[in-house]
């Protein structure tokens, strides 16, 4: 069986977090060895950190999301230090800059002063650090060069930049993460992109519960177990997607690189045991 390690989830969402064991399972018998399970704000790091406890699959990563920066507590940083010196197998995640739709009604100002100290936090660490952007990627270039260049590794996650930019984030120690995300950037970039980032760099990741795959039959999608597809009010419900997905990815991928999925998976497996195989993780040795 074709082994995949899911570079960048969300398994402690709470739009899934009750059913996450089953989800797990379902993964593991489909061959995806792996999570790594990135938090999002202070609210949510004591799951992380005991669903890792719980599944040996999981490897943990702490941080501060743009979208949550404004609920941070004054002693937001000195907390994400405690648990990241308290799990020496976490990562640090999810940080990272928003100039979206969404991340526009947030200080840009704040999203880098928390993205910075962050980012500084896990360079001193010597932990690699899962990276969100949108619309950003100039900002993110210019502080990962103030700060880098980083040999433990920066993930951009469910990477969305351009070809142009992949070799200067790649000499600063950038791996790239593609998810189904992938899917809805016009092929024939998505293709230019793929084929300039480094082999040793690529990675695969789910975001689940977010990140659907789009396919042309949706019937063919691993579901959430127990998701009822109408609400209570009629309205549908919004699709999850589960880390089981992970497989279209690697499709996908495979097919924009002209490689077969067991080439790509092999790689991206061996990227990632790589990237999170640093002192203190359950991975090293």
């Amino acid at each position: 069986m074709i082994k995949l390690f899911d570079a960048h989830c969300h398994l402690q969402d709470p739009r899934i977090f009750k059913r996450a064991p089953k989800l797990i399972k379902t993964a593991l018998d489909n061959g995806i060895v792996h999570f790594a399970v990135n938090g999002v704000s202070e609210k949510d790091w004591h799951l992380v950190k005991e669903m890792s406890n719980d599944h040996p699959s999981i490897i943990p990563s702490f941080g501060l999301h743009p979208w949550f920066i404004m609920d941070r507590t004054p002693n937001w940083l000195s907390s994400l230090r405690e648990f990241l010196d308290a799990t020496p197998s976490a990562a640090v995640g999810e940080i990272g800059l928003d100039k979206g739709s969404h991340g526009k009604t947030i200080s840009f100002a704040d999203q880098v002063e928390t993205f910075r100290l962050q980012l500084e936090l896990a360079k001193e660490l010597r932990r690699p650090a899962s990276v969100h952007c949108v619309r950003a990627f100039g900002d993110l270039l210019d502080i990962m060069k103030s700060i880098g260049p980083f040999p433990e590794g920066v993930i951009l996650h469910s990477y969305l930049g351009s070809a142009e930019m992949v070799p200067e984030f790649a000499k600063l120690g950038a791996y790239f993460s593609f998810s189904g995300f992938l899917m809805a950037m016009k092929e024939s970039k998505a293709k230019r992109m793929l084929n300039t980032v480094p082999s040793d760099r690529i990675l695969l990741e789910t975001d689940a519960p977010d990140a659907v795959p789009k396919l042309n039959n949706s019937d063919s999608l691993f579901l959430v177990d127990e998701q009822d597809p109408v609400a209570n009010d009629g309205h549908p419900k919004e699709m999850l997607n589960h880390p089981a997905n992970i497989q279209f990815v690697l499709s996908y991928v495979a097919s924009l690189l002209d490689m077969s999925k067991e080439e790509v998976a092999d790689l991206s497996y061996r990227n990632a045991v790589s990237l999170f195989s640093y002192e203190g993780s359950k991975l090293l040795g």
